[in-house]
């Protein structure tokens, strides 16, 4: 399936294989407990629904064994071939990654398209990308994918003749033909998102100019991170209880109460076993994860998968090479979901430290992004944060050069002295944060001075 139009408002049926993990073909990462097979299956209809599919039936179905054919055993693609024909269903999707000829062969065998996965997720993306650089993204991902299931789809030309005599030899058989022609459209993408790239790169190498510290929020999809998002900066970015809701990042500026200028990325949404070439594909997108300052881990704490949500971030996170250092907050989110006891024994685990454990986690604050509950308490754990990576300088400004000095200061850092000299020179002591203490020594290094 390349486009997302032929299977919108169909009938479909989603199977999941429960090996202990979702993953099907693939080798399990995360332990088996993790997930529970309800929850996967739950997930499975919210991404297929996430693109109008109707569901009429679903299905765990328990692999002992992996089949290298159908991946499913002979008595269970039986049963599936009956139940299509009974519910009259149209669209097959396996929450587990086939491999080419695994999807294959259950089409043939079952008469339906088969999406897995990976090709589930990629409709989604494909349907809602809404920038150039998003559908290129996609695009480049759907390639990617499409060059993978190139196998054996042309077996009645694979001794197409070449050349101009009639007795000439085997010449290019279609599918490699095709896969010729996909590699030539992945070039072209790639040119094209190059550009794309660069263009981003140079916005980014802008905003360095005027240094202000870029907070990202990340997290499972459909968490509330772009609800967060709104209630921070008063933006209007799309909010929706549906799956992958925000694809292209948004930056506003975000003031926080103590003073400091801020930037605030909204960012995708992850989710569980994310297919490489996505990752991939939108890594100069999650490249505002890897030039944050500080990361908001928005989780949803009302969901009963909660923390296997966090984990499948955290992995993600790893991949893309986060660096150690970066300060990470969590923000449970809906809050006002739970009852008041379960959230008088949360707030009793944050304040005892036990929610902030782990890798580079530093705090974590309970909250509603719906509601605005725990905002003025995250607001105040951010501005602490920031605070506590400020380092006192002194500098002496002449007087030609403190209009843009002085103002550049109390924008971005803390004035604790300021004397004026004789020669009517400005002599101070303030707090920066790294990043303006990279600004200074880029464009003022004779100026200032450790405390």
């Amino acid at each position: 399936m390349h486009t997302n139009s032929h299977i919108r408002r169909t009938q479909a049926g989603v199977q999941a294989g429960a090996n202990g993990g979702i993953n099907g073909a693939r080798p399990i990462i995360r332990p088996q407990s993790a997930r529970t097979a309800d929850m996967q299956i739950e997930e499975a209809v919210s991404l297929a629904q996430a693109i109008d599919l109707h569901i009429c039936h679903t299905r765990i179905q328990p692999i002992r064994k992996q089949h290298p054919a159908t991946l499913f055993g002979t008595g269970c693609v039986k049963t599936l071939q009956t139940l299509i024909q009974e519910a009259r269903i149209h669209l097959l999707i396996v929450n587990a990654s086939l491999t080419p000829i695994q999807q294959r062969n259950l089409e043939n065998q079952l008469q339906v398209k088969v999406l897995d996965r990976t090709g589930l997720i990629l409709e989604i993306f494909g349907a809602r990308a809404a920038t150039r650089e998003g559908r290129l993204q996609v695009e480049l991902a759907h390639l990617t994918y499409q060059k993978s299931r190139l196998v054996r789809s042309w077996t009645h030309l694979e001794r197409q003749r070449g050349g101009t005599s009639s007795t000439g030899g085997p010449g290019e058989t279609q599918i490699e033909s095709d896969r010729r022609m996909i590699q030539a459209q992945i070039t072209r993408v790639k040119k094209r998102l190059d550009s794309v790239i660069r263009t981003r790169n140079l916005h980014r190498t802008r905003r360095a100019q005027i240094p202000w510290p870029i907070i990202a929020l990340i997290g499972y999809t459909n968490v509330g991170k772009s609800t967060l998002f709104n209630r921070l900066t008063q933006a209007q970015v799309v909010e929706k209880d549906m799956l992958f809701t925000t694809l292209d990042p948004s930056l506003r500026a975000l003031k926080l109460p103590t003073g400091g200028q801020f930037m605030l990325a909204d960012t995708v949404g992850f989710v569980s076993d994310l297919p490489p070439m996505l990752v991939a594909a939108f890594r100069a997108t999650l490249e505002e994860v890897l030039t944050a300052d500080i990361l908001i881990h928005v989780r949803d704490i009302a969901h009963a998968d909660t923390q296997a949500q966090r984990d499948d971030v955290r992995q993600v996170l790893d991949e893309l090479g986060v660096a150690a250092e970066t300060p990470i907050i969590e923000f449970l989110n809906k809050a006002d979901r739970l009852d008041s006891e379960t959230q008088t024994v949360l707030e009793n685990r944050i304040a005892r430290h036990d929610m902030a454990s782990g890798g580079n986690q530093v705090a974590a604050v309970l909250g509603s992004a719906q509601t605005g509950q725990g905002i003025d308490r995250f607001l105040a754990t951010l501005s602490a944060i920031f605070e506590a990576q400020m380092r006192p300088f002194t500098l002496t400004v002449p007087p030609h050069m403190q209009g843009e000095i002085l103002a550049y200061l109390h924008r971005q850092g803390q004035i604790t002295q300021q004397d004026t000299q004789q020669d009517g020179s400005q002599h101070i002591c303030v707090k920066l944060s790294p990043a303006a203490q990279g600004y200074f020594e880029k464009h003022y290094p004779a100026l200032l001075q450790p405390a």
